[in-house]
């Protein structure tokens, strides 16, 4: 089983920054990537931002620019630093875990970004 926590969430103004944390701890084997996404109030889920196997990076046109994904000092371990931060960031930020076997997803933390 495999588990999932995020941290950094919290109240920003419009323009300042947030740095996210997500480790993934359990019996984890071979990982494809580990990607952090969204969900504001009334929308889906979006992707933001990942790292895939070979360390390859991706983000959303949308925090293109202002975020980055980054591995974490410790193993399964992932950090999003937020600069730039606009209202329309605002919402839940998952971390996912994408294995051979699944997916699994973190209980989400709450980003709000104030006008």
């Amino acid at each position: 089983q495999v588990h999932i926590v995020e941290s950094g969430g919290g109240l920003v103004q419009a323009g300042g920054s947030l740095t996210l944390s997500c480790a993934a701890s359990g019996t984890i084997s071979f990982i494809n990537a580990m990607t952090w996404y969204r969900q504001a109030p009334g929308n889906d889920r979006e992707y933001v931002a990942g790292i895939a196997t070979g360390d390859k990076i991706n983000y959303s046109n949308s925090v293109k620019g202002r975020f980055t994904v980054s591995r974490g000092d410790a193993e399964n371990t992932m950090v999003l630093q937020m600069n730039g931060l606009k209202p329309e960031d605002t919402g839940v930020y998952y971390c996912v875990l994408h294995q051979l076997g699944g997916d699994t997803w973190g209980q989400g933390t709450q980003v709000t970004v104030s006008s």
